[in-house]
């Protein structure tokens, strides 16, 4: 079977060349995506603008308005850390969408994957470390509302904790928040996960594996989720100018390919979203997100 993904030509609009985030990967990523034969008509699919009202379970109604009419102060878009455009608007907007879309996919065919998301930063009034509004947030309080849905469970692997995320869901009991990151990195004061793990500066691929594999299986035991939303980040890889592990590309698509195969032998849906990765060679950072969506190619297509 081919993949579900998720994308849209707003993820990679006009941006300043010297920026430090990388808004050209994701159109990168589908293209590099469609010339490997695992992005298609039939398996694309495009989200439209999340609706406010869904956007608003997890933010702030006055801090959603500020940002996409530009009323930001200057601390507030310090901290958010973009150039605050109409692209950027566009952009944002969609991509809650996106992630809630690839869920409802998953959830009908077992896996999806959503090439943006992972807005793990964004808390429920105000923006941090590129993050404005919290996608996974959005999605599972979404979910839960409108699905049959329970048990949620967050699995973020991105090298950076998920503290907006830990935040605005930490009193929401369907929803279990598990962060594994870099302990010696962003953000600098944590929130409290539902389970966080730290990792040590410089943790090479078998510690890592082992940690991932032994936490993602205790979790679907322990936890029963109805789906896994995964925040594939690839900001581990040793070459990361953001990471602070050391992560090679095997140890990358083994970690995935573990989530991915375990979710799929206990019949557990898992939608991806790609969270962070922040080398300056955006054509080699596409094909490091890409690995997600390889793996699950290769997972689901032996089942």
């Amino acid at each position: 079977m081919l993949v579900p993904l998720v994308t849209h030509p707003a993820y990679s609009y006009p941006f300043p060349a010297k920026h430090r985030f990388p808004m050209d990967k994701f159109d990168l990523l589908h293209r590099y995506l469609r010339e490997q034969g695992l992005a298609g008509s039939e398996n694309t699919f495009r989200p439209g603008r999340c609706k406010a009202e869904l956007i608003q379970l997890a933010h702030c109604a006055n801090y959603v308005s500020d940002f996409i009419d530009g009323r930001f102060t200057p601390e507030q878009a310090r901290r958010m850390g973009l150039p605050w455009s109409e692209g950027l608007v566009r952009r944002t907007c969609i991509s809650p969408a996106g992630t809630l879309l690839a869920a409802h996919l998953a959830l009908k065919f077992g896996v999806a994957c959503h090439l943006a998301g992972g807005t793990h930063h964004a808390h429920r009034d105000f923006a941090s470390g590129f993050c404005i509004f919290n996608d996974l947030a959005i999605s599972a309080l979404a979910l839960l509302r409108y699905t049959q849905l329970k048990r949620i469970l967050i699995f973020d692997v991105d090298v950076h904790q998920g503290d907006g995320t830990a935040r605005i869901l930490e009193q929401e009991p369907g929803v279990f928040t598990c962060s594994i990151h870099c302990e010696k990195n962003f953000p600098v004061r944590k929130a409290r996960s539902d389970l966080d793990v730290n990792l040590q500066v410089g943790m090479g691929d078998d510690a890592y594996l082992a940690v991932v594999a032994d936490t993602f299986s205790d979790l679907l035991l322990q936890f029963k989720p109805d789906l896994v939303l995964y925040d594939a980040g690839v900001d581990v890889f040793e070459g990361d100018p953001l990471g602070l592990l050391n992560i090679s590309l095997r140890g990358i698509a083994e970690r995935d390919r573990c989530v991915l195969n375990l979710a799929a032998r206990v019949g557990v849906p898992i939608a991806t979203v790609i969270g962070g990765g922040y080398d300056r060679d955006q054509s080699a950072l596409a094909r490091r997100h890409a690995i997600c969506v390889e793996q699950a190619a290769a997972v689901f297509k032996t089942l």
